[in-house]
């Protein structure tokens, strides 16, 4: 992955949402959402649009940044192109213009854009984009603005992100109306809804309208229209409570299993997947998909010369339905599960305890290669410009064995490799260079240890502190922090027993890799406490999913207090998204307002003047 722009923190994590494929899983919902709200709930359904999310910030109502979704927390920076989306207003109008202002919504290409993009790419003998969706995210990304200016890229808002100023808003149905007002296009086919009834109704409806809008969606977003209400029911670590999105059934398509074949994981899971024959269905060509493991195989008794039905799950993971039988060819033999692994030919082992097969030989170069990949991959040490295919040009080169190798290419090595000049060589050198710095979580993360994903490594390092305190913690102390469990604590304690293991963060270490989270978290200082005497009210959703009994108690436990309305006597207001009347109050008394990442500096500074 390369990238020409400059990180974006979103000063509001962009959450994603959580999904129903069908009428039980909303009303399930639904259900979760009433137990929680006493009061009549009023929902709002939007068109899920298949494009790329968007935050665009304003000050004084003026048209400041524009950043990608990223990982949620740390966007890239496209303003420049943004500018050039005609939907976009660089300034805004009315008289109820706050003084920062962030508003999220979906950049997209029409049908009718897309097919002029297409016309356009065939007379100059280039191959057409794929679908629209493909084609509105490569145009935002474009290194040239002027080429973004020409792809005639649209915009629907949905939500905000950061308000500072503006008028009190009750509904999301005014706040819509209110971004309208200020000059932002709002999807007119937003609909509200007294019950669930009426919601899947209106989703049925747009499922059969979806090739009548004019623009690709996957889906309808629900929501709570109360934004009181979407205050009270918060967030989980990942999604707020108060949206679904329900996806539409996923189109299938028709095609030859040509065979099956099976890949090595990066742990040694064996996948067997189907080799098709290529088939264009839900927006993309499809020409392999999982499936899954030995038993999924036999459960849909697929064979090589098939014909299958073959969909994309969620409309994003392509998938086997299975055969059609009555197309069959005479003779056709049950596939078996291969005993040897294919890339180094050490047997494969299905363990006890799991339907995967696995290959165990840790020297496998099919797993070393998908460790490498995973290890410089977004959700890990984020490495840019190293995608697979120049891990593979490296491995196959003899230039790295693990990821710890990559630390020690040079310039001219790299711009010795074919497709790879000076200028790239010292581009991928650098990048390779800056990951040295990553969060110590990122390390962790990066490592590949089974079940330790980013929310468990995040609370080991908060806990730890470094790398080396982390694997030298017995089991019990691992399993004891929150977020972590038996499960996690003992794949780390096993993963660290191996020595080959050993040996490869020992390779980081010599590396220069951040192994710890700075002294600087345990300094003695003579300042005052940070919360100590000091009155806090909560209000609003604070978008890491962090409850308000979650900040009170961190609060208290600091020798704060936490009271549960705005007054002269209160100290500071904590406030999330959506923070409504009590920001307000606090605005007007001059009380000082911090929000979430304040509140975490603070907590850290508070940490800081701990006697050691």
């Amino acid at each position: 992955r390369q990238s020409s722009f400059a990180p974006a923190e979103h000063v509001v994590a962009m959450l994603s949402l959580d999904n129903a494929f069908s009428l039980d899983e909303l009303v399930a919902w639904g259900e979760r959402v009433g137990k929680a709200i006493t009061d009549p709930i009023t929902y709002v359904s939007e068109p899920k649009m298949d494009g790329l999310a968007i935050s665009l910030l304003y000050d004084d109502g003026r048209f400041v940044r524009g950043a990608t979704r990223g990982d949620g927390r740390v966007g890239e920076d496209v303003t420049e192109n943004v500018r050039t989306i005609a939907d976009v207003p660089m300034r805004l109008s009315g008289d109820r213009v706050p003084a920062r202002l962030e508003v999220r919504g979906e950049i997209y290409m029409s049908h009718a854009a897309f097919e002029s993009l297409n016309a356009a790419q065939l007379a100059a003998g280039k191959p057409p984009v794929i679908n629209p969706r493909n084609a509105a995210a490569g145009s935002l990304r474009q290194k040239n603005a002027a080429v973004t200016a020409a792809r005639e890229l649209s915009l629907f808002c949905y939500q905000l992100g950061v308000v500072d100023g503006g008028p009190a808003l009750d509904s999301h149905h005014d706040t819509l109306a209110w971004l309208a007002e200020l000059g932002f296009p709002v999807n007119p086919v937003t609909a509200l809804h007294d019950d669930l009834t009426a919601v899947f109704a209106e989703c049925n409806s747009l499922l059969d309208r979806r090739h009548a809008l004019g623009y690709d969606i996957d889906g309808v977003v629900v929501k709570v229209d109360s934004l009181a209400q979407r205050e009270e029911l918060g967030f989980t670590a990942k999604a707020p409570r108060w949206a679904i999105a329900y996806k539409f059934p996923p189109e299938e398509r028709t095609t030859l299993l040509r065979g099956i074949k099976v890949g090595i994981g990066r742990t040694g899971r064996a996948t067997p997947y189907a080799d098709l024959e290529p088939v264009f269905v839900g927006g993309v060509t499809v020409s392999s998909a999982t499936l899954h493991n030995e038993a999924e195989v036999a459960r849909k008794d697929v064979r090589p010369g098939d014909t299958v039905v073959v969909r994309r799950a969620g409309d994003v993971i392509p998938e086997v339905v299975g055969p059609i039988l009555a197309k069959r060819p005479k003779g056709l033999r049950r596939w078996k599960f291969p005993s040897d692994c294919p890339d180094c030919g050490e047997p494969l082992v299905r363990l006890d305890d799991e339907a995967n097969h696995r290959c165990l030989n840790g020297e496998c170069p099919a797993r070393q290669w998908r460790q490498i990949v995973y290890f410089v991959s977004r959700g890990a040490m984020d490495i840019e410009g190293v995608g697979e295919e120049r891990v593979m040009l490296l491995v196959d080169n003899g230039l790295v064995v693990d990821a710890a190798d990559l630390y020690a290419l040079t310039v001219d090595q790299i711009a010795a490799l074919p497709r790879l000049g000076e200028k790239s060589a010292e581009a991928l050198v650098a990048n390779i260079a800056g990951s040295r710095d990553r969060p110590v979580w990122r390390v962790l993360v990066a490592l590949g240890i089974k079940h330790v994903g980013p929310s468990a490594a995040q609370a080991l390092a908060a806990e730890f502190r470094s790398l080396d305190a982390i694997f030298a913690a017995p089991l019990e102390r691992l399993e004891a922090v929150e977020g972590v469990g038996t499960i996690i604590a003992s794949s780390l304690v096993s993963w660290f027993e191996v020595p080959r293991n050993r040996i490869f963060v020992d390779k980081l270490r010599a590396a220069g890799v951040r192994f710890d989270s700075g002294a600087d978290l345990d300094v003695v200082s003579d300042h005052p406490p940070v919360f100590d005497g000091t009155t806090w009210v909560l209000t609003g959703s604070l978008p890491s999913g962090r409850t308000r009994e979650a900040a009170s108690a961190e609060i208290e436990a600091r020798a704060g207090k936490v009271t549960g309305s705005v007054s002269k006597k209160t100290t500071f207001l904590l406030a999330g998204d959506n923070a409504g009347s009590k920001l307000a109050k606090a605005e007007a008394l001059g009380v000082q307002v911090v929000d979430e990442s304040t509140f975490e500096e603070m907590l850290r500074a508070e940490e800081s003047v701990k006697p050691i």
